[in-house]
């Protein structure tokens, strides 16, 4: 597969250099670049492709070949081509070079912004579903390559729109996407996540009422402000219950944790407290995937300076286990402000839900069997993003929805994660050539199963 993986190298190169920067407003993005870059691509191995433009400049691609039986389960491999803004001067190197790179310690890289997020599996899915294509491959289900636009701001114009609008072209019963593969290296061997759920996000804002009057008379005012303070200082320090299930067994588990610290994380009263003592990325990692996160990120209010705030809004980032749907938030917020809640209208700003698919099914087992085949020894753990992907437009239409992938051992949870949206964004060379033949290898997989 060297040959491939060379074509995936070139492909991922050009898709950096497209440069479909997406800042959230529909003006950025500008994913046609790489619809033009990924059609051309896949021209001459038989594929019809279709493209798909909701908003000037905001493309997606789809490719499809044609299952066998009709009946049978389709699967969809899903990239984003946009990428988040950089800071150009913090970088080492071009951000949008796409040069390959030799570090320090003597590994090859590729460099630019989307390596890691996501256009290393965009790109590696495209090589190998032309070449499967090229082949003259046809699995018994369907089978589809999706390049999506504007999963960085949410897929309004991209999986959203496609869903919603365009459903029987994309709809599938598998769909593979980011964010999954990345390896935790400890004493008892190495570990990889296949991420099968991911937290919900919404807002809400909490108005703090109070009375107006003139800021030279403030003694015993009923300030919206100085409540305001007080309501913000009870969301600090309020406590939400963990949810210590099977996915955080599981995360414990890949990460090697045992003893008196995996004892502490298990226990409801202790793990807040370990979390903290843990520190930095692991840290916040650990209480963000065990616990309802509150967030208050944006305050406004007051009119002028000499009169006293009769309303100020704050705005809070609220993100949700699975089974933790609305009435549980309200109520966590009610618990947070205690008797001040009386005094503060809550309003819903948005509400997405967390999403979560089985993972007792024959994709799951084939997924285990390609990460297998990179690392023998690796074990494979089911896990939750904390952030959001496509998969949450996917899963509430039914499909089976995994974050997976892989990576060579040299890069571990804590490279991915400065990586990721981080400074100095790049992708070895290894992880290249594995994760272009762990697609061959998932599609071909899951067709065994499929024979009758």
């Amino acid at each position: 597969m060297a040959e491939l993986a060379d074509t995936t190298i070139e492909l991922l190169q050009q898709l950096i250099r497209n440069a479909c920067v997406n800042d959230g407003t529909v003006e950025s993005g500008n994913e046609m670049r790489s619809v033009d870059t990924l059609q051309h691509f896949l021209e001459g191995s038989g594929l019809d492709t279709q493209r798909y433009e909701p908003e000037p400049g905001r493309g997606s691609l789809v490719a499809r070949i044609e299952g066998r039986d009709p009946n049978a389960p389709s699967l969809c491999l899903m990239g984003h081509t946009d990428v988040v803004p950089v800071n150009a001067n913090s970088w080492d190197n071009d951000p949008f070079g796409g040069e390959i790179i030799t570090s320090p310690e003597g590994t090859d890289e590729v460099w630019g912004r989307g390596a890691i997020d996501m256009l290393n599996l965009t790109s590696s899915m495209a090589v190998a579903f032309k070449h499967l294509a090229s082949s003259g491959y046809r699995p018994r289900g369907d089978l589809i390559y999706f390049a999506v636009a504007d999963e960085e701001a949410g897929g309004h114009h991209g999986a959203e729109w496609m869903l919603n609008n365009e459903r029987d072209v994309v709809m599938a019963d598998y769909v593979l996407t980011e964010m999954g593969g990345f390896g935790f290296n400890h004493s008892s061997g190495r570990s990889v996540l296949i991420n099968v759920a991911e937290k919900g996000a919404g807002g809400v804002r909490l108005t703090v009422r109070g009375t107006p009057g003139h800021g030279s008379m403030p003694l015993e005012a009923d300030n919206a402000l100085l409540k305001a303070a007080e309501v913000l200082r009870r969301l600090g320090a309020h406590r939400p219950q963990p949810q210590l299930d099977d996915l955080w067994v599981g995360l414990l588990d890949a990460l090697g944790l045992e003893g008196e610290t995996r004892a502490a994380l298990m226990d409801p009263e202790r793990v807040w407290d370990t979390a903290v003592a843990l520190g930095d990325l692991g840290g916040k990692m650990l209480h963000a995937c065990s616990h309802l996160s509150i967030s208050p990120n944006v305050v406004h209010g007051g009119q002028k300076l000499n009169v006293i705030p009769d309303a100020v809004n704050i705005d809070v980032d609220i993100r949700t286990l699975p089974g933790q749907d609305a009435d549980y938030v309200r109520g966590e917020l009610e618990a947070a402000i205690g008797d001040l809640a009386d005094q503060v209208e809550i309003t819903v700003l948005n509400d997405r839900a967390a999403s979560r698919s089985p993972h007792d099914t024959p994709m799951w087992n084939v997924i285990t069997s390609a990460v297998h085949a990179a690392d023998p020894t690796a074990r494979v753990e089911p896990g939750l993003i904390v952030g959001g992907t496509d998969a949450r437009h996917y899963r509430p239409h039914g499909s089976i929805v995994y974050g997976a992938g892989i990576f060579s051992p040299d890069i571990d949870m804590a490279d991915f994660g400065t990586r990721f949206h981080g400074n100095n964004e790049r992708i070895d060379l290894e992880s290249l050539r594995l994760v272009t033949d762990f697609w061959d290898r998932i599609v071909r997989g899951f067709d065994a199963t499929q024979q009758p």
